[in-house]
């Protein structure tokens, strides 16, 4: 992944009923499509640390969530993933209050359930975190059926 950033119009936005955690973070959807998808993230002090700085775990959102979409992005239905593992690397501070971050992810190899992915987020022309993740493609739950009957989990 380079750090080249597009124009690209943002994706509608998704409710908040479908995600709530990333309506109340402030994540910018930007692209979805052919393996690849990007996020951004205006910061505020809501996002910072005790250090100042971009908390960690917002980082690791953003990673997750991004490569998450680029894997659903193979598949005209957008199955629903979930992730089975996640390795991150965090090379440098991820910016401060009144700076925006933005995710890269791009999924490299897929199988009939599982999808190889890698993210970056980038602070302008900063490479803040890269992250390969592993994920497990699953159908849509319909109406009324929870996780536990389609998965026979207690």
């Amino acid at each position: 992944m380079s750090s080249e950033t597009s124009t690209a119009q943002p994706l509608q936005q998704p409710s908040q009923t479908l995600n709530p955690f990333l309506h109340d973070l402030g994540v910018e959807f930007l692209e979805m499509e052919d393996g690849h998808a990007r996020l951004s993230l205006d910061l505020t002090e809501l996002h910072m640390n005790s250090w100042r700085i971009t908390h960690g775990g917002v980082i690791m959102t953003m990673l997750d969530v991004v490569m998450a979409m680029a894997g659903r992005s193979l598949h005209e239905d957008l199955k629903g993933v979930v992730t089975v593992e996640m390795k991150t690397s965090f090379l440098q501070p991820g910016g401060v209050a009144g700076g925006r971050i933005e995710a890269r992810g791009k999924a490299f190899h897929q199988s009939t359930t599982m999808c190889f992915c890698e993210g970056e987020v980038w602070n302008g022309d900063r490479l803040v975190a890269k992250a390969m993740g592993t994920f497990k493609y699953l159908r849509r739950l319909k109406s009324g059926e929870n996780m536990k009957k389609l998965y026979g989990s207690d």
